[in-house]
């Protein structure tokens, strides 16, 4: 069988409709890491992943009648791209079926290529049931997405590429594995002519199929599968994969949705090309296995960029959980006495450290609660911050690790507060530098109390904050003085309907009107 395999991969008929894709240094990441890291951009082929190889080296090796009754496939994504270039490129007839929760994007992109799209089911294995009858009604061929000889060997050219691109040593290649049939090829080519170097296979930790099948020494069926990385989401290994990875993976590493955001930024940042999570996994895979302790450094290291088919929708996501994924980010929930300048006191206690966000909402009379989020460097930070919010004798949780707190609560905190008297409300746009907030609480007059604050770093020059600040009705001469000079700029919010729905105690609405 690996002396087949050889065969095939040097006979792939791939570059019909494949590019040799480069295989590039990421400089910063190979700086933090310690190790030369190569990225193989797998994301620049024509569809923007990996799997136009594997498809076009099936639907080319089928007999001329075979291609004439046409080819089949269920995809939510790149295979079904593939196979509709294939098609394309080969005059023959495809019919993909997709899942009816595919975004409207990766459809048209299927149709564009002349593809029949049918859509059926509510995931891909409601999809793949329904193209197996649809082949056998018809008479088409189904074109595997991983568990198939000739999509496995096309898969497998990467691995041929990767060992003529780079002749000197590799200590390790880094590959997303879904159903297994690209790590299988690549695994195949690369252990029977360079042996020392270790294959890495690197899984989510929600859909972790190939990972547990490893360690079980058969295939496992998972019963649920995460659905962040779509591109991996596999219940089950291909039969034929999984023989290969048996014989030819040395190891899998797991990572969580965190790691691949971070990932997707480091690539970002090292070529200006936004991967989809699928695409970034190896790459967050790789940082965790060069992060582990006996690494050393210097090190040469390979990960498959393999896809960039980004839904623009998650983006905000993605931006979001990167800082956290990273271990740049900790998130602290505070509780702070409520009076008079304790606030001013708990951000005098934050120093020069950059804030990445920032919810407060006073709450009774005794205390307001604080989210609060700052950047670190290391994860270790996180503890002494929360070791120095203890000592000033204020309790803080750290929430770093709280999903609830990461995915919900940060979205939610704030609501009406009964003790907001005179209370006005206005955006302000601060400066995106350390201490900006200090010297905007420096410049207030005492007297002057801030009921409510929300910030959130957007990656922009200036820091968006909404603040609410009581007043005092014989203070607004020198309030309005106070906001002139200031030079922020800002606007008055205190009007807003969606305040007074939300944010504004429905009978301070009636006794005070609009301050």
């Amino acid at each position: 069988m690996p002396a087949d395999y050889l065969k095939r991969i040097l006979n792939a008929r791939v570059y019909d409709v494949a590019r040799e894709t480069p295989l590039e240094l990421a400089p910063q990441l190979s700086a933090r890491l310690g190790h030369r890291l190569l990225l193989k951009r797998e994301d620049m082929q024509e569809v923007f992943s990996f799997k136009l190889r594997g498809a076009y080296n099936k639907m080319a090796l089928l007999s001329p009648g075979e291609r004439q009754r046409g080819v089949i496939a269920a995809s939510a994504g790149n295979h079904a791209q593939g196979v509709a270039l294939a098609a394309q490129r080969l005059a023959c007839r495809a019919v993909i079926v997709m899942p009816i929760t595919t975004p409207a994007v990766k459809v048209e992109a299927v149709r564009a290529r002349r593809a029949e799209v049918v859509l059926h089911g509510d995931s891909y294995s409601e999809a793949h049931e329904h193209a197996l009858s649809l082949q056998l009604r018809e008479g088409l061929t189904f074109v595997h997405p991983f568990d198939d000889p000739d999509v496995i060997a096309g898969q497998g050219t990467i691995g041929m590429e990767i060992l003529r691109q780079h002749p000197d040593p590799i200590d390790a290649i880094f590959v997303a594995v879904g159903g297994g049939g690209l790590i299988a090829g690549i695994a195949a080519y690369v252990k029977q002519l360079r042996p020392e170097i270790r294959i890495v296979g690197v899984q989510t930790d929600d859909s972790d199929a190939m990972a547990q099948s490893l360690a079980a020494g058969e295939r496992i069926r998972l019963r649920e599968v995460g659905l962040f990385s779509d591109g991996t989401a596999v219940r089950q290994v291909g039969a034929e994969s999984f023989a290969l990875a048996q014989r030819f993976v040395d190891e899998m590493v797991r990572v969580d949705s965190d790691a691949i955001c971070a990932a997707i930024k480091d690539v970002f940042q090292d070529t200006r090309s936004i991967l989809e999570p699928a695409g970034a996994l190896a790459i967050a895979g790789a940082k965790a296995w060069a992060g582990a302790a006996g690494r050393g450094s210097g090190l040469t290291l390979v990960a498959i960029a393999c896809g960039a088919n980004m839904n623009f929708d998650r983006l905000r996501f993605v931006s979001e959980r990167a800082e956290i994924g990273e271990q740049r980010e900790a998130i602290f929930a505070v509780t702070i006495p409520e009076e008079r300048g304790s606030f001013r006191r708990f951000c005098a206690l934050l120093g020069e450290r950059s804030v990445t966000e920032f919810n407060y909402r006073m709450s009774d009379v005794a205390r307001a609660h604080v989210f609060v989020g700052i950047q670190i460097e290391r994860r270790e930070e996180a503890q002494r911050i929360a070791e120095d919010f203890e000592a000033a004798g204020l309790r803080a949780l750290n929430l770093t690790d709280d999903e609830m707190a990461k995915l919900h609560i940060r979205h939610l905190v704030g609501g009406s507060s009964m003790l907001a008297r005179n209370e006005r409300l206005f955006r302000f746009e601060f400066p995106e530098r350390p201490g900006a907030l200090s010297r905007f609480l420096n410049r207030m007059n005492p007297g002057w109390n801030i009921s409510l604050f929300h910030y959130r770093n957007h990656g922009s020059d200036s820091g968006r904050v909404l603040v609410g600040l009581q007043v005092p009705a014989d203070d607004h001469i020198a309030f309005d003085a106070f906001l002139a000079t200031l030079g922020y700029p800002h606007v008055e919010e205190s009007a807003n309907p969606a305040y007074h729905l939300f944010l504004r105690s429905p009978d301070r609405m009636h006794t005070t009107g609009v301050a």
